[in-house]
């Protein structure tokens, strides 16, 4: 699943070089860290997550302690994490995280770039339960035993850990994020990069031109300014 996790990620970075909501998304995470947990970083794990990602995409020092400081305005308005599901076209499901300050909004748009896209949006749990919901951590690989090192975040929740070059993915479910981020941390190792992924339990092979509508549909809704993730179960 490393590898397959590696290409997604690769795949979906690629799209949001291209896209200017790349800041956009990593304030509105953010401020939904900040609004949660308070806006120091030390007091507040999330947000150390947070910063860590927004380092790691290369997201000005400056611009960071600004969206900080932005979010801990009482005049700054939260975003709530809502999860809309549907299918694409030819029966691919998809799983869209959206961060929103008006739900209204969202759906209207959501509902109409499905429409659109030969799709339809579906009620909750739809599809979510073909989807399996992870947590991850990617961090530099230092002097140290691998396996020793499994063995001893298996304890805080890791279930799979996967060897790069110079770095090493380590995943949990879900749950266990903040387990296992206090454990990484006491430790002493340096991550890249964490956050939470969903992995289809199955996938579903289309052909070029198939595969192109869908594509289509996907790039529309990861330009929805209030669109955070896409998910998908295409092959």
């Amino acid at each position: 699943m490393g590898r397959a996790f590696e290409f997604r990620k690769e795949r979906k970075m690629k799209r949001w070089s291209k896209m200017s909501k790349t800041f956009t998304r990593l304030g509105k995470d953010i401020v939904m860290a900040v609004k949660e947990g308070g806006p120091d970083p030390d007091a507040n794990a999330k947000l150390r997550a947070v910063i860590q990602n927004c380092k790691s995409a290369n997201m000005p020092k400056d611009n960071v302690e600004r969206a900080i400081k932005r979010a801990s305005s009482k005049d700054q308005e939260d975003y709530k994490e809502v999860v809309f599901e549907g299918y694409g076209p030819h029966g691919i499901a998809m799983l869209i995280e959206t961060a929103t300050d008006n739900n209204t909004r969202t759906v209207a748009n959501v509902r109409s770039i499905f429409n659109k896209g030969n799709g339809s949006l579906g009620t909750s749990g739809s599809v979510e339960f073909m989807f399996e919901h992870k947590c991850f951590f990617k961090i530099n690989k230092a002097e140290f035993d691998v396996e020793e090192l499994e063995l001893e975040l298996i304890d805080h929740g890791a279930d799979e850990i996967f060897e790069e070059e110079d770095t090493i993915l380590i995943y949990a479910a879900f749950p266990d994020f903040g387990n296992l981020q206090k454990a990484i941390e006491e430790k002493g190792l340096e991550v890249i990069n964490s956050g939470f992924e969903r992995f289809p339990m199955d996938t579903k092979k289309l052909d070029e031109e198939q595969e192109a509508e869908v594509e289509k549909l996907l790039e529309k809704l990861e330009d929805d300014d209030d669109v955070q993730n896409v998910y998908h179960n295409m092959a």
